[in-house]
């Protein structure tokens, strides 16, 4: 999709507000150069506080008011909080999960396949989009919010995870068995009404289907929800809905339930919600890996529709983070920064979480620093939009693995599956040091199309635990015909039903990895012992020296190299005859497997070995975080160069392009120039012809 000019603004909750402010808000978001607000995803029972009684006066209301101001607006479905009626007269569209039917009180406590709830939805839905569409300050809508599966587990779920079932396996219980192993401990389904509950079942071949599912069941209401609208859009009028990351108090990992790229199929454009710490542990990194996978979803900008401004008490941005934060966003392909939320709330859970505003409404620090941001992207914002990569790096992600994983951890043993997605630590500890190295990449699913030596010379590939043998495949043929690709432990274990290949491992993919095992083991050598910690240890060899005696922790895979060489040896009296880290030709291409969990330390010394084989180190790997250079590429080729300061501390910074023109003060600057940056601060370059 492409965009006129830069979006910037906040989620505003007229019907949240103590007195009615809505000139006076007006008033302060001008001055700021807001120019987009979202609005009515949280309103549902504002709007039809009794079933078939409607009233949307509010939202005329602040529509109209925007239109008048020249505010664009999002209309937001409020279908992800129920009103407490349809929760009284209809119970059974509360949803079902592990605990059992939950009660109401919560948002996101509703069965999304619950044909009563849908019927409703679907009436208030028609009614705003009617209302609503025809608006010339409306420019587009978002789908509910944050959608997600909720752990659904109605009777219903559970017929439609039949139906889906029998069609995988075209009706034959025989290959389903077989499939899943669910001759184990008797498990085995004999006819399909005597199919068994899902949520107690200890077979995670079962298990992982079922979740793979319940992302189809969040896909498919989506696309209901999308069909809805564009029963009543305009042809000019987007239709998105705000993807959020695995939470961890913050953006974290890859969503575990929702598949953000399937799902973003459906929509003009992709947008996300993006949370980070802040003050001294503000990094960059989340909004930089939620960035790159939300760009990826479609090769093109994708919108921020949540931020935070203040947020909690740790949250709240020193001088300068708030613009650093804004400009972290945009570097990594956003054109369309949006506040959550304006004003801050005088009553319920969130209270304080706080918005550009505090409780006062009064012009604070944050609110003056978004003025600030607003004046200069109404300067120069519209360089932003409708740019574009060049990476030549990319992540291949799986949710399938994800899933996977749950049942089978590797920290602590087989059977303590925790609430916590541990493939999303391995891969955040992959991308974390390579983003501190200032190499941009894109992430992309298993089994994408541009996965290609056309289009990249590096895959990193973490923890593929479970694929099929077609994405395996395509992967052996990326190093063949000449690219490189990084493996982490565990890849290429289990084949798309989490059933563990027959082969050596790593199975199919030994060939191009040029190793295998048979053994893997704790590296914690006084595991489940009241002794301290006594960790195995890892040391280079053949150009890895500098890694020495480097910890390795969770698991250890004891490699023997066939075609391949080591990089990497364990420290262990028993251990130390087998590789850590190998290393590969195959083809035209060349291929890295890690065995085991290392620390940031020696994966930065292998990425640095590795890039700068394959000629992806250059001058921007000379300066490194709390330095980093991000760059987007112009539709005629210029190119715009960010440098971030991440640091309480004044940085020297040498330009690492011919010549750049600030696109601020004006400043020029060639190759090798030393110039300054202000604790937490950012500085942005014009040159002229595209770079990598």
């Amino acid at each position: 999709m492409k965009f006129k000019h830069f979006l910037y603004g906040a989620a505003y909750y007229y019907e949240y507000l103590p007195y009615d402010r809505l000139d006076e808000d007006i008033k302060m978001m001008k001055a700021a150069n807001i120019n987009v607000v979202r609005i009515g995803e949280s309103t549902w029972s504002t709007y039809e506080p009794q079933e078939g009684i409607f009233d949307f006066s509010k939202l005329d209301k602040v529509v109209e008011a925007m239109g008048r101001a020249n505010i664009s607006v999002i209309i937001g479905t409020p279908t992800y909080a129920i009103p407490t009626w349809m929760a009284k007269k209809y119970p059974e569209v509360l949803v079902t999960d592990q605990s059992g039917k939950r009660q109401y009180g919560a948002r996101q406590i509703m069965d999304i396949t619950s044909p009563v709830y849908r019927s409703l939805a679907e009436r208030i839905i028609r009614k705003m989009i009617k209302r609503t569409a025809d608006k010339p300050n409306v420019i587009g809508f978002q789908v509910d919010n944050e959608t997600k599966h909720y752990n659904t587990s109605s009777h219903n779920v559970y017929v439609s995870f039949q139906k889906w079932l029998k069609k995988k396996f075209n009706g034959n219980l025989d290959e389903l068995n077989s499939a899943y192993g669910l001759d184990y401990w008797s498990n085995r389904i004999n006819a399909w009404e005597d199919f068994p509950p899902v949520n107690s079942t200890i077979n995670g071949s079962l298990g992982a289907a079922f979740e793979e599912f319940k992302r189809h069941l969040v896909v498919d209401f989506l696309k209901w929800q999308t069909d809805l609208v564009c029963d009543y859009k305009r042809d000019d009028q987007f239709v998105t809905n705000n993807f959020d990351m695995e939470w961890r108090g913050y953006s974290y990992g890859l969503q575990p339930d929702v598949n953000h790229y399937d799902a973003s199929k459906i929509f003009d454009v992709t947008s996300v919600d993006i949370y980070h710490p802040s003050q001294d542990n503000l990094t960059g990194i989340e909004t930089s890996f939620a960035g790159d996978v939300e760009r990826s979803t479609k090769d093109n900008n994708y919108i921020v529709m949540e931020t935070e401004a203040q947020a909690f008490k740790s949250w709240v941005p020193y001088p300068g983070q708030l613009t650093l934060q804004a400009y972290s966003h945009i570097a990594s392909g956003a054109n369309m920064i949006e506040y959550w939320h304006w004003h801050s709330i005088h009553n319920g859970y969130e209270t304080y979480w706080k918005g550009l505003l505090s409780h006062d409404f009064k012009p604070n620090p944050v609110y003056k620093e978004a003025k600030t941001i607003g004046k200069n992207l109404a300067s120069f914002g519209n360089e932003f939009i409708n740019t574009h990569k060049n990476n030549r790096v990319a992540f291949v992600v799986s949710n399938q693995s994800l899933s996977a994983v749950d049942w089978f951890p590797y920290k602590g043993t087989a059977f303590d599956r925790t609430s916590e997605h541990q493939y999303n630590d391995v891969l955040r500890s992959y991308y974390d040091p390579l983003y501190k190295l200032n190499v941009e990449t894109d992430i992309l699913q298993v089994g994408d199309k541009r996965i290609s030596v056309a289009n990249y010379d590096l895959l990193i590939v973490p923890m593929l635990y479970s694929a099929t043998d077609d994405e395996l495949e395509q992967l052996n043929r990326f190093a063949e015909q000449g690219g490189t690709v990084i493996y982490s432990f565990r890849s290429g274990f289990a084949n798309q039903n989490v059933k563990v290949r027959t082969a050596t491992q790593p199975a199919l993919i030994s060939k191009s990895v040029g190793a295998e095992y048979e053994l893997f083991v704790e590296p914690d050598r006084n595991y489940a012992t009241d002794k301290p910690s006594k960790p195995m240890t890892i040391t280079g060899t053949n150009g890895l020296e500098d890694v020495k005696q480097e910890p390795v922790k969770y698991w250890s895979e004891l490699l023997t190299p066939t075609t391949g060489k080591a990089l990497a040896m364990y420290g262990h009296p028993y251990w130390g005859k087998y590789a850590a880290i190998t290393e590969n030709h195959f083809g035209k291409g060349c291929t890295y497997y890690v065995g085991t969990y290392v620390n940031e330390s020696t994966l930065s010394k292998l990425y640095g070995y590795i890039l700068k084989k394959i000629g992806l180190w250059g001058p921007r790997q000379s300066q490194t975080f709390p330095i980093i250079n991000k760059r987007l590429i112009e539709s005629d080729g210029n190119v715009l160069d960010f440098y971030f300061n991440y640091s309480n501390d004044r940085q020297t910074v040498a330009y690492q392009s011919e010549k750049g023109i600030e696109l601020k003060q004006h400043v020029e600057l060639g190759i090798g120039d030393k110039f300054e940056l202000e604790p937490w601060s950012v500085r942005i370059f014009k040159t002229t012809g595209e770079e990598g």
